[in-house]
């Protein structure tokens, strides 16, 4: 599904110099290095980041750019063939943004902390990319086992946008919260590939990126303007040593990142993605209504991945990592299921600490955290549609809510129909007098338990989202 949202005339007509205009101050700085390099082959693609840079940065130093927590930001991805660069053969390129940290030391600890900050905001993804806001992208994805990575492909003729939203905060990652000054930088990559002959996004044609730090919604303003009545006080002769500030962030030209190969060729395998893709167990929305696979269950999160006697040392170890026990894989090198299955509470505690062990212990013996809500809901059939199962009546999925709000009714709707939430636009009761009563939070809290439904769907017609129906 293609993304293009209309333009006015006057981007289309403007957008050479609308362009020029962005790379302005950048073209100019680098004029020099270019020419110095003697005819050296230039970038293919530039990006821009559409956010101001900190002007309380030093001349010698990488500019650094602030952004708000969870906000949507712009990056432009410009074909350099408009302004001087051959044609990339290719209709499409794949290009893969990520968040990673910019420290050395916390680049080889990055599996733990992105693994702790999961643990901590259970449901929530690191980057997310704004679709309705994007502009000329194609097929983006959001891998579940990457939650600070996203990818898309797009036309290098086209002026093609995505929006991005960091939904973590630099003071996550430090070992003690000072505020959003002493917090951690990130770097935000974009990695991009051609297609090889077999038509596979796998040949690395250009990667950029650029320093960044995440600040609570609102923070970045303010520090941004800290900064800025900070360098006016100084003196001429001090500003000079201090980089100016940009109203947009150019990402510089870097190294391919490691992993980014291995991450194509996990997204172009046959495993699909839960969020913009099919799978066996869940059906998208077609006009009017559609019903799942009806074979297919909804499972209780944390339920399904259990520890048996049979596990194999290496079982074991990639389960204790699966769980977040990786701090402990050492201890149990030569352990098997069997044998980790075998210990009691009170060894866990006194090997692994009181907080580790008894989450340990809990976790090996499936010890799932029960739903607030269990509600059953079941599509409704068309007038001219045969019956589901012959003989058999209608089939419900169980919905368990974690929170009693209408966002995570969306989410477990969205699930269960493999959708994005973003792409339900209400959701009505209806009562058996017909009227629709717009579902709240406040509705959602005083449903009662194991309540059933029957969905509808109605497209809406000014988005591509849909309005859900509970009867």
């Amino acid at each position: 599904m293609l993304f293009c949202h209309p333009q006015p005339e006057s981007y289309h007509q403007h957008s050479a110099s609308y362009i020029r205009e962005a790379l302005a101050p950048f073209i100019k700085n680098e004029e020099a290095r270019l020419m110095a390099e003697n005819g050296a082959k230039r970038t293919p693609f530039q990006y821009i980041l559409c956010a101001a840079t900190s002007p309380a940065v030093k001349q010698q130093e990488e500019a650094l750019t602030y952004l708000n927590q969870g906000q949507s930001y712009e990056i432009r991805m410009l074909n350099r063939k408009l302004v001087e660069y051959t044609d990339i053969s290719s209709k499409y390129v794949k290009s893969i943004v990520r968040v990673v940290f910019h420290d050395r030391r916390l680049q080889y600890m990055e599996h733990q902390q992105l693994e702790g900050w999961k643990w901590n905001r259970p449901g929530d993804r690191i980057l997310d990319i704004d679709i309705p806001l994007s502009v000329w992208i194609l097929e983006p994805r959001s891998d579940p086992l990457h939650l600070n990575t996203i990818e898309f492909l797009w036309d290098p003729l086209k002026n093609a946008s995505v929006f991005i939203q960091v939904n973590c905060i630099s003071t996550e990652f430090t070992p003690r919260k000072h505020g959003g000054e002493k917090g951690v930088p990130f770097r935000i990559q974009v990695d991009t590939y051609t297609t090889n002959e077999h038509g596979e996004y796998v040949e690395h044609v250009h990667s950029s990126s650029c320093q960044v730090k995440v600040f609570k919604p609102k923070g970045a303003d303010r520090k941004l303007k800290t900064d800025r009545e900070k360098i006016d006080k100084k003196t001429p002769q001090d500003r000079e040593k201090y980089q100016p500030s940009h109203d947009t962030t150019l990402l510089k030209e870097c190294s391919p990142w490691p992993d980014a190969l291995n991450l194509t060729s996990h997204s172009t395998s046959s495993t699909p993605s839960p969020i913009y893709h099919s799978s066996p167990t869940s059906c998208t929305f077609t006009e009017g209504n559609c019903s799942p696979n009806q074979q297919g269950e909804l499972f209780m999160p944390g339920c399904s991945d259990h520890l048996l006697p049979s596990s194999s040392p290496q079982d074991t170890q990639q389960w204790l990592h699966r769980h977040r026990f990786s701090p402990f894989s050492r201890l149990f090198t030569s352990f098997s299921g069997a044998d980790l299955l075998r210990m009691t509470r009170e060894d866990l505690i006194q090997i692994c600490g009181p907080a580790d062990g008894i989450r340990l212990f809990n976790t090996m013996k499936g010890r799932c955290v029960q739903p607030r809500l269990t509600i059953y809901v079941c599509q409704q059939q068309a007038r001219n549609q045969p019956p589901i199962k012959p003989g058999c009546g209608e089939i419900y999925h169980a919905l368990y809510l974690e929170e009693l709000t209408l966002l995570d009714l969306s989410e477990k709707i969205a699930t269960l129909y493999n959708i994005t939430s973003q792409q339900i636009t209400q959701i009505y009761r209806q009562k058996t007098t017909g009227i629709h009563i717009l579902v709240s939070d406040e509705m959602v809290q005083n449903l009662r338990e194991e309540t059933s439904f029957i969905i509808s769907t109605i497209r809406d017609e000014n988005t591509d989202g849909y309005h859900v129906v509970l009867k």
